[in-house]
């Protein structure tokens, strides 16, 4: 009997005391001797506080320590296809100590518990509450990675699922060797442990993956949430967003509950060179701070609850700095689902604008058009269809070709641009994007609206970043319109006045009444004898039927 007890000792005894990675070393070495703060204040064995050679609960592994009983509160999200269960295995011995409703010291084996400096310390307490931890005790096969379709298939790299082919605490994390920070089982950095089983599409060429880019030092630490972190964005990799234990952001596990502040603790220029945050602290912008908790990575792509987060535009796993051209989706937002033309879905926008018609082509909460017309649209994917009397080019070329004479290089008549080519910062270098302006409906450059405006560079800037002002104040220039000049510089009449910037339906206007963007404001342009009308008649040429600062249009003819 004594020699079968003594071999019992030299077993448990032999990967404590030889091995590389010693666990005395580690701090799940909870003995007098640990070098971790949390530790027995006489106790000096190492073992004992997991492993008993008699009486253990369960047998296997020897294990020293009673199960809490607790029901588990799980993981779970929209975009979660595994079927996690109360935890199960090597999972629910770890949670004997982790989820901090048994002291460390109370053992089996004791018959009182053994006296410790303290308990689990924040970071390593669980709780019972597991909703804002990885999930496990979930099984993992083949089926499971093809159903979510960005999960590798088993057999995995660097990852043990246990004998029943699941994803356990011990899947992840070596409770004996601490060869890697807490215990992992592959290195945190470059997240070559997460890729051991998630495989994000694009995210080879991801900034987020690529970006050598290091916090400045001002401001908040981006990854503060981290315990050990490294000093580049691919270097933390998906942990500079995602926490795997007592995350803020529960769902999706992510650092702050907060859904912008994950992005804009990186985007606010200590990390990322731009300051996008500076552009979503100016009067008109997208209000990423009004909403927390509305958008959903599954939601409609016909957005039907009024939001507006980072990630409706932007895609953290596949945006990248590539260009394009319009009206061609570039990297910045690629992989982001929207609406065609045609007002169908689609899974990943291959045109820029088909992501703005998630929100501005209809929807029931969007606001109404902020100027009062003959012709009231909302919906910006009827403004913009080329088969429109007359739209901006944001869809396709123009079907005007008077217009070249009008334009400033490098625009001709069969430019196309991007909705951001009006709507994005006012600050020069900053972020390209409708994310904030100082000027109304996120306009990058000043376009007075209101009645009896002066004429001059600044106060029409918008719209002579692209048309050639020269033609409109100039008496001698006629490649245009012959009396704007009349209208802009005598009258003090705004472009707004008889323009509708993005287009005329073809569901509500002709070619006739409103070619070259007119649509007329009813707050300054009234019927003359009940007729409101515009008429073209040809190469610059039409006349009017209305009354504007009390003169009648009976017609007027140009």
């Amino acid at each position: 009997m004594k020699k079968a007890i003594f071999i019992i000792i030299i077993i448990f005894s032999i990967p404590v005391y030889t091995t590389g990675q010693s666990i005395i070393n580690s701090k799940h070495n909870l003995s007098v001797t640990s070098p971790g703060t949390v530790k027995a204040t006489s106790e000096s064995e190492v073992c004992i506080f997991c492993h008993t050679p008699h009486s253990s609960s369960p047998k296997n592994p020897l294990w020293n320590k009673n199960s809490s009983g607790s029901t588990y509160i799980l993981y779970n999200s929209s975009t979660l296809d595994a079927l996690p269960g109360q935890p199960d295995g090597s999972s629910i011995l770890c949670l004997s100590c982790h989820d901090g409703t048994i002291a460390l010291g109370d053992v089996i084996s004791r018959a009182s518990n053994i006296t410790m400096t303290s308990e689990m310390t924040t970071r390593g307490n669980l709780t019972t509450d597991l909703s804002n931890d990885h999930p496990v005790s979930f099984l993992y096969d083949a089926s499971l990675a093809t159903s979510d379709g960005q999960l590798k298939t088993p057999p995995l790299l660097n990852v043990a699922l246990d004998n029943n082919s699941k994803m356990q605490c011990t899947s992840c994390h070596d409770p004996h060797k601490d060869t890697y920070q807490n215990f992992l089982l592959a290195s945190t950095e470059f997240s070559a442990l997460c890729y051991s089983c998630h495989d994000r599409t694009y995210w080879t060429n991801s900034t987020h993956n690529t970006s050598t880019n290091s916090w400045n030092g001002s401001g908040k630490d981006p990854w503060e949430h981290l315990e050990n972190a490294y000093t580049t964005v691919s270097q933390n990799a998906c942990a500079s967003c995602h926490n795997t234990h007592n995350a803020n952001g529960k769902i999706r596990l992510l650092k702050t509950l907060t859904e912008e502040d994950n992005c804009l603790d990186c985007h606010n220029g200590n990390v990322a060179t731009k300051n996008v945050q500076a552009d979503f602290a100016k009067t008109y912008r997208h209000n990423v701070y009004g909403y927390l908790g509305v958008h959903d990575p599954k939601e409609d792509n016909t957005v039907q609850n009024s939001h507006v987060e980072c990630q409706d535009c932007h895609d953290p796993h596949a945006s990248n700095a590539s260009t394009a051209s319009a009206p061609f989706v570039n990297g910045f937002s690629k992989g982001v689902n929207g609406i065609n033309q045609n007002g169908n879905d689609v899974f990943e926008a291959t045109y820029a604008y088909e992501i703005c018609y998630k929100c501005h082509a209809g929807n029931a909460w969007s606001p109404p058009p902020s100027q009062s017309r003959q012709i009231i649209q909302n919906n910006v994917r009827l403004e913009f269809d080329t088969s429109n009397p007359s739209f901006h080019p944001v869809v396709g070329p123009r079907n005007n070709l008077e217009i070249a004479g009008n334009l400033l290089p490098p625009n001709t008549a069969s430019t196309v641009l991007y909705c951001t080519a009006c709507h994005a910062s006012n600050t020069t270098g900053a972020a390209k994007g409708a994310h904030g302006s100082i000027y109304p409906r996120i306009l990058k450059l000043q376009y007075e609206t209101a009645d009896y405006t002066q004429e001059s560079a600044q106060a029409y800037a918008l719209c002579y970043s692209c048309h050639d002002r020269a033609n409109f104040v100039n008496k001698m220039r006629r490649n245009t319109f012959k009396e704007h000049r009349k209208h802009v510089v005598g009258e003090d009449t705004p472009c707004s006045v008889c323009h509708d910037p993005h287009g005329i339906s073809s569901t509500q206007g002709n070619s006739i009444n409103n070619s070259s963007l007119i649509n007329f404001r009813t707050d300054v342009v009234s019927p003359y004898n009940g007729r409101l009308e515009y008429i073209d008649t040809g190469s610059f040429r039409g006349e009017c039927y209305l009354s504007c600062h009390g003169e009648d249009h009976k017609p007027e003819d140009y």
